[in-house]
């Protein structure tokens, strides 16, 4: 049932992406279009990482559904009267690596905690890859996001004039 799995998957991002635009204070004519781009996003983040589609790196599929969700936000600006970075900061929520994160910070806290050399390299280990692979995913969302609207520069900033 791959399709429920990505319906799924856009919901709980769209659900994200509305409450971060919430607290963000962005207009309320811009929620429904901030979850239709964070859904439209992770889900494409989620199908490329799937077997079917080649099971792709996460680094590179989050990296092109941020191009998905920065080309989708500069083309929306200018229709709700609302700056593309309404649209693209709440919609790129759902993907910030969390678990990465987590995982790195608490291999760092084992190696601190460490009192054996064995235990010390395996917690590095831990704390140097998972850091990377965090580090490299929201690389990966700054480039793919903000190419489109440098890309497409003067419809990116219509809809502040």
């Amino acid at each position: 049932m791959i399709i429920l799995d990505i319906l799924k998957d856009a919901i709980f991002a769209a659900i994200a992406a509305i409450g971060f635009g919430a607290i963000s204070r962005i207009p309320r004519r811009a929620y429904l279009w901030c979850g239709l781009i964070a859904a439209i996003g992770h889900s494409i983040r989620f199908i490329l990482m799937q077997p079917l589609a080649g099971s792709m790196n996460i680094i590179v599929a989050t990296g092109i559904a941020a191009l998905v969700i920065g080309t989708l936000a500069v083309f929306v600006a200018p229709l709700a009267r609302t700056p593309a970075e309404a649209y693209l900061f709440p919609s790129l929520l759902p993907m910030i690596p969390g678990i990465y994160a987590y995982k790195s910070f608490g291999g760092a806290m084992m190696c601190i905690l460490g009192n054996t050399q064995d235990r010390f390299d395996y917690y590095f280990y831990q704390f140097s890859q998972n850091g990377f692979i965090c580090v490299s995913i929201i690389m990966a969302m700054v480039v793919g996001a903000t190419l489109p609207i440098f890309i497409f520069k003067s419809r990116a900033f219509r809809a502040t004039r």
